[in-house]
């Protein structure tokens, strides 16, 4: 347990596992065709990990290209409802076969329509990264075809993944412990 800005948090993957996943995960896309991919990174959670990643991908000897999309799901509640583009990607995708690079595969809900919208785009296939999967909360038919670690049903932070716009900058995976009373 750690103490960070006043909270307590739990590391649940250290950056040691976290590096080792990525490398696993670059070799892993390296071993299988196609060769020129087109990376996508769904901000904001996945700004980290697509960096590590695409770094670890080209010491596999890959040379991908680089996107960044944005996207939003609104609802009632905490539950989420429609998803909607905020910043969408700048380039072409027709034609080009994409890695779709997300934080955390969840619900399913927003990486299901980035998936549907970049296939409806023309390109040839879209394949899915995720640093961690919680598949307890699916509700989108969609899995992710490579990925770091299956999550536990906690709240989770760092490494990219925020409370508040806090935490993003923790080299590790942890969850925030409860206030003690």
């Amino acid at each position: 347990m750690r103490e960070i800005r006043g909270r307590r948090i739990e590391p649940l993957f250290d950056e040691a596992a976290i590096a080792a996943a990525v490398e696993r995960l670059a070799t892993e896309i390296a071993a299988r065709p196609p060769r020129e991919i087109l990376v996508v990174a769904v901000l904001k959670g996945s700004f980290v990990f697509a960096a590590d990643l695409i770094r670890a991908m080209h010491r596999n000897g890959l040379a991908p290209e680089v996107e960044f999309i944005s996207l939003s799901s609104y609802g009632s509640g905490t539950q989420g409802g429609d998803v909607r583009v905020v910043r969408d990607i700048e380039g072409p995708v027709a034609g080009r076969a994409v890695l779709l690079v997300d934080d955390i595969l969840e619900s399913g809900r927003t990486l299901a329509f980035a998936r549907d919208l970049l296939l409806s785009r023309g390109a040839t296939s879209v394949e899915l990264a995720a640093l961690l999967d919680k598949k307890m909360h699916r509700v989108a038919p969609i899995e992710a075809d490579y990925v770091g670690f299956d999550c536990p049903d906690l709240f989770v932070v760092g490494y990219g993944m925020d409370v508040g716009h806090a935490f993003r900058e923790l080299p590790f995976v942890g969850h925030v412990l409860p206030d003690e009373a």
